[in-house]
């Protein structure tokens, strides 16, 4: 097992990184920002928001999507500054989260479906996995309309979009496994499959690799794993605390970038500066979306 190393901490909770532009951009939650880290652990605050980030994603003219948690929209921000892009309230419960844009501008949302933190100190862990509200995954297209894109998901999370475009394989974290949708160039999503079950694993944010494995931070644990189609673990990264999310860049995209924090428990992440970005160095390179 390799085992990362800390670049960038004193952070709230970290969540969305996407490499673009030689940096590693990510939302701070309770920061209540959007941030960035360069490769040699320069951190900075790229916006400064009045709502609480999470998914984040780029159009092809450059235009920067961030997805509104609290109030179930996506935000653009280009050279005329933040502006509403899409309303998700029709289709999105709780909390907005995760999101991919794909190569033509197309945007797959996801959300919570109930409120987490307050079922889980009420039922506990295990009784919430057993039992838990299904949620939406929503699509919005280049011109900002919002549709359903697929229904009864377990609490869907972070995306990945293959290079060819054919496939979109999203996290079900509540549901402990990968599922992959056909995507057909209209946006519409079809012949949905269990890519990978994944059984201890709470599956929050992923990436994909040149091999067609996937990178999956697991929520449970201080670790992130490589996942082969089918579920075999190929290989295992070793982080200081529970890891939330995950990306390949650098100038080779062999660059494992890991968002980690003591808690994703609200109540405590807002009160402790734990969270971290951790890196280490891997041998396949990053492939497709985001």
């Amino acid at each position: 097992m390799a085992k990362a190393e800390i670049v960038a901490e004193g952070l709230y909770f970290g969540e969305g990184p996407r490499w673009y532009g030689g940096r590693l951009w990510f939302s701070d939650f309770y920061e209540r920002a959007v941030r960035s880290l360069g490769p040699d652990g320069d951190l900075r605050t790229e916006l400064q928001l009045q709502c609480q980030p999470s998914g984040l994603g780029w159009l092809p003219d450059g235009t920067l999507l961030i997805v509104d948690m609290e109030d179930h929209r996506v935000l653009r921000h280009g050279p005329g500054g933040l502006a509403d892009y899409a309303s998700l309230g029709e289709h999105s419960r709780h909390l907005a989260n995760d999101m991919v844009v794909a190569d033509d501008g197309r945007a797959f949302v996801g959300n919570f479906g109930f409120d987490l933190d307050a079922a889980l100190a009420e039922r506990g862990a295990e009784a919430v996995l057993a039992d838990h509200p299904k949620t939406n995954l929503m699509t919005v297209s280049p011109e900002g309309h919002v549709d359903l894109a697929a229904a009864d998901l377990s609490f869907p999370n972070g995306m990945v979009i293959t290079p060819d475009g054919a496939t979109l394989v999203v996290a079900e974290t509540l549901g402990l496994c990968l599922t992959a949708f056909e995507l057909a160039a209209d946006g519409t999503l079809t012949k949905r499959r269990v890519w990978a079950a994944l059984e201890g694993v709470a599956a929050d944010g992923i990436c994909l690799d040149a091999e067609g494995c996937i990178w999956v931070a697991n929520a449970l644990a201080p670790e992130c794993l490589r996942i082969a189609e089918g579920g075999e673990v190929r290989e295992r990264v070793e982080t200081s605390q529970n890891c939330y999310a995950c990306m390949l860049g650098g100038d080779d995209g062999r660059d494992l970038y890991l968002v980690t924090a003591r808690d994703s428990n609200a109540a405590v992440a807002k009160k402790n500066r734990s969270g971290r970005i951790e890196r280490c160095r891997v041998e396949v390179p990053h492939a497709g979306r985001p």
